[in-house]
C-alpha cells in the first residue's frame, strides 16, 4: 500500500502541475501578450508530448520497472514547472510546458502497474479509479489553492513554490521505491531483450486486441471534454462568456473536480462487480455530457447558475468514465504487456484533447470569441468517438467470453482462429 501510495503521490504532484495554467490562462495572456490561439498552444503542446509518449513509456515500464521512470517523470516535470515559473517569454514557456508534459507522461501509466503487481486482481478497477480520483484531487489543488495564491503573491512566486512539491516526491521515489513485493521480483532471465524488434512486437500484439483499441477509443470519447474545460477554457467560459465572477468560476471547477472523486468511487464499484456494464457506462456518460453541453451552448443569453452547476457535476463524470478504457485493455493483454497497452489506450483521451483545444483556441479567434460556435466542436468529436466504441464491442465481447472459458489466454489465440 505505502509503494502504490507513494506512486500516487507523484502522480497527484504532476496533475498540480498539468492542471495549474487552466487557472492562470488570463494571467498567461497578458503576461506573454498572446491570444487565444497563441494561449491553447501551451496546452495542446503539453498534451502532445504527453500523448506522444505513452507508448514509449509504456514500453520503459514493461521494460525497466516503475522507479526508473517515475525518478526520470518527477524530475522532468519539476524542472518543468520552475521552467514555467521563470519564464519571461512565450517561446521559453512553450519549452517548459513541453518539459513538464514529459515528465506528466511517465507517472499514471507507472501507477497502474504498480496497482496491478502490489494488489489483487479482483480490485484492479477500484485500484485504477481510486488512483485517478487521489491523482485528479490535484486539480482541486490548482483550482481552490493555486488561484488564490496566485491572486497574492504572483506568477513567479506561486509556479516556484509549487515545484517544490516536485522535489519532495522525486526523494520518496528515489529513497524508499520498490517495483515489486519482496519475494515476488522476476527472476533476471524474464528480463524482455531491448531493441526494435522487441518494440514493434509488443505495440503490435498489443494493438491487434480489439479490447485495446475499445480501450483506446473509451478514453478517447469520455475524457476530453472534462480535461479541456479544466485544463484551460473552463475559466475563460465562465467569466468571459457566462458572466461568472473569478470566485464563482473557481468554485464551478472545483465542483467538477469533487463530481470526479464522487462518481469515480461509485464508478469503480460497479466495475469491479459488473464488469459488464462498462460499456453502457462510458456511453451513458457520454450522452449526459453532451445532453448538458448542448442545453448551455443553446441557452438564449447566459445559462442560469443551476445549468452551469449541473454541467460540472456531469463533466466530473468525465474523468471516471475515461478510465472505464483502461479496464478493456486490461484483461486483453498478459501482465507483460500491460503497460505498453495502457500507454495505448492513454492515447486516445490525449489526442482527442489537443484536437478540441486547438479547435476552441482557432474558433474564438476566427469568430470573436464566439464560446457557442467555438463549444460545438465537442459533438464532433463524441461522435466520432461513439461511432468507433460501437464498432469494436463485438469483437470485444467474443474475445472476453473466449478468456472467460478458457479458451484462450489474454493476448492469445484461439484454435479457430490460429487455423484461419
Amino acid at each position: 500500500m505505502s509503494m502504490w501510495g507513494i506512486g500516487v503521490a507523484v502522480y497527484f504532484v504532476a496533475v498540480i502541475f498539468r492542471t495549474s495554467l487552466g487557472v492562470a490562462g488570463l494571467q498567461a495572456q497578458d503576461r506573454f501578450e498572446v491570444g487565444a490561439s497563441a494561449l491553447s498552444a501551451f496546452s495542446i503542446l503539453q498534451l502532445l508530448v504527453y500523448a506522444g509518449m505513452q507508448i514509449p513509456v509504456g514500453l520503459l515500464v514493461d521494460r525497466f520497472g516503475t522507479k526508473h521512470v517515475l525518478v526520470a517523470g518527477s524530475a522532468l516535470f519539476t524542472c518543468g514547472q520552475l521552467a514555467f515559473a521563470l519564464s519571461q517569454t512565450y517561446g521559453t514557456a512553450l519549452a517548459a510546458r513541453a518539459l513538464l508534459g514529459c515528465g506528466d507522461a511517465m507517472t499514471f501509466i507507472s501507477v497502474l502497474r504498480l496497482g496491478t503487481v502490489w494488489f489483487p486482481v479482483r480490485r484492479g478497477p477500484l485500484i485504477a479509479q481510486a488512483a485517478s480520483l487521489i491523482g485528479l484531487g490535484g486539480n482541486l489543488v490548482a483550482t481552490v489553492v493555486i488561484v488564490r495564491v496566485l491572486g497574492t503573491w504572483g506568477w513567479t512566486t506561486t509556479f516556484a513554490g509549487s515545484s517544490l512539491a516536485g522535489v519532495v516526491v522525486f526523494v520518496l521515489v528515489l529513497a524508499f521505491l520498490r517495483n515489486h513485493p519482496k519475494g515476488h521480483e522476476p527472476p533476471p532471465g524474464a528480463q524482455r531483450p531491448a531493441g526494435a524488434g522487441f518494440v514493434r512486437r509488443q505495440v503490435a500484439a498489443a494493438w491487434r486486441e480489439p479490447g485495446t483499441r475499445l480501450g483506446m477509443w473509451t478514453h478517447f470519447t469520455t475524457q476530453f471534454p472534462m480535461t479541456v474545460f479544466l485544463l484551460l477554457w473552463g475559466m475563460p467560459f465562465l467569466t468571459e462568456a457566462q458572466g461568472v465572477s473569478a470566485a464563482g468560476a473557481g468554485g464551478l471547477l472545483t465542483l467538477s473536480v469533487l463530481s470526479n472523486l464522487c462518481v469515480g468511487l461509485v464508478y469503480g464499484q460497479m466495475i469491479a462487480r459488473r464488469p459488464g456494464v462498462r460499456l453502457a457506462l462510458a456511453l451513458a456518460t457520454v450522452g449526459v455530457t453532451a445532453t448538458f453541453w448542448a442545453a448551455v451552448l443553446l441557452w438564449p443569453g447566459r445559462a442560469p447558475t443551476a445549468l452551469l452547476v449541473a454541467l460540472c457535476l456531469v463533466l466530473g463524470a468525465c474523468g471516471p468514465a475515461s478510465m472505464i478504457g483502461f479496464e478493456f485493455a486490461r484483461p486483453a493483454n498478459p501482465a507483460d504487456r500491460q503497460g505498453t497497452a495502457s500507454g495505448i489506450v492513454n492515447i486516445g483521451g490525449f489526442t482527442a484533447s489537443m484536437i478540441m483545444l486547438l479547435a476552441v483556441g482557432v474558433l474564438l479567434d476566427v469568430t470573436g470569441d464566439d464560446y457557442r460556435i467555438a463549444f460545438a466542436a465537442v459533438f464532433v468529436l463524441q461522435a466520432l468517438g461513439v461511432t468507433r466504441m460501437l464498432t469494436l464491442r463485438h469483437a470485444t465481447a467474443v474475445r472476453e467470453r473466449h478468456v472467460r472459458e478458457g479458451d484462450l489466454s489474454p493476448g492469445g489465440s484461439t484454435a479457430r482462429e490460429m487455423r484461419t
